[in-house]
């Protein structure tokens, strides 16, 4: 079996399968309405809501990489997306579907990858030099554990806004 083949699998997984961890991502936000989405049940730390909206600036920003094959960036509010300060049921599913539909677009670029370059860099440019960034493999890789990781996150949340 491809390499890529696997790694979709993974993405596939953590996102809305059955990984061995536990949960994917998308369970563990089933059914959570945009109100305890919203909560802030921890002190200093992003909400459910923001946590949803930075996985899905992560899956556009590795999508971006596939496709670029350069080391997009980020900005601090970029990478941490605020929610409203009125938060409403429609909003909540919007970033639902936006996080599903960042998630597609990733899919359908990582498809194209083939695995003969599974190991090529994706390269930033430091002034006039290129330095290294990470590779299409590790990208990819990297998707699927941020997805878990933030599963694991919002799971202690939502039993604290529960």
């Amino acid at each position: 079996m491809p390499e890529i083949t696997r790694l979709l699998d993974q993405l596939r997984r953590a996102f809305d399968g059955e990984p061995w961890s536990g949960p994917s991502l998308l369970a563990t936000l089933d059914g959570l309405p945009a109100a305890q989405a919203a909560q802030r049940p921890v002190a200093n730390a992003h909400s459910i809501w923001e946590i949803t909206r930075h996985a899905a600036v992560w899956a556009e920003v590795a999508r971006r990489r596939l496709v670029e094959g350069r080391l997009v960036q980020v900005s601090d509010s970029e990478d941490w997306p605020s929610q409203p300060e009125n938060p409403t049921e429609a909003d909540w599913q919007a970033v639902l579907a936006g996080l599903r539909e960042t998630h597609e677009q990733l899919l359908a670029a990582a498809s194209t990858i083939t695995d003969e370059t599974l190991d090529r860099p994706i390269n930033i440019t430091i002034d006039a030099r290129v330095g290294y960034g990470s590779s299409i493999y590790v990208t990819l890789h990297g998707v699927a554990q941020h997805y878990l990781y933030h599963a694991g996150q919002i799971a202690l949340l939502r039993k604290a806004v529960a």
